[in-house]
């Protein structure tokens, strides 16, 4: 990719990852329609800023090595997911299908859609206190780390809380 092509982009996914963040971070003051309806619209977007650049192409300018602190501790996490879980209310809870156990179990395996929507929550908020903190220079690396946690953690966990805030919004 271009590097100037490469740091618009980049811009413009950390625009992305900072709306999802602000919504979950202000979870309190949606209604759970339009939480819904806004997660609907950020999630496939963020899933395709993320998957659309191929394993292994060059997004980044910087040493390979990086490592980048987390900036979202136990507090912070605990306060996200519990407020879109009182949020969601009822609808919280839902069954998964793409659990590894499942295959081994003959009860069926809950989840939650504010520990789904925390843990996407929270790669995202070390994202772009990155770029933050470095003034934009660090956007390269700290992309290519949170790219590289989305294709081994939570890229799963994407598509999976998408089928229930489906689910709610057109049910």
């Amino acid at each position: 990719m271009e590097n100037s092509e490469s740091r618009g982009r980049m811009l413009a996914v950390t625009a992305l990852c900072t709306r999802y963040c602000q919504a979950l971070e202000r979870g309190a003051e949606y209604e759970r329609e339009e939480f819904v309806a806004e997660m609907l619209g950020l999630l496939p977007r963020i899933y395709w800023e993320f998957s659309d650049i191929p394993a292994g192409a060059d997004v980044s300018l910087g040493e390979e090595d990086e490592y980048y602190s987390d900036y979202v501790d136990e507090d912070l996490y605990e306060s996200v997911r519990r407020s879109v879980e009182r949020l969601m209310g009822e609808h919280d809870t839902y069954l998964e299908t793409f659990e590894e156990d499942m295959k081994y179990s003959d009860t069926p395996i809950g989840a939650s859609v504010a520990e789904g929507l925390a843990d996407i929550f929270q790669p995202l908020y070390n994202f772009i206190c990155v770029v933050k903190d470095t003034e934009g220079e660090g956007i390269e690396g700290a992309f290519r780390v949170c790219k590289e946690n989305f294709e081994n953690y939570w890229a799963q966990t994407l598509c999976n809380v998408m089928r229930p805030l489906n689910a709610i919004r057109y049910s």
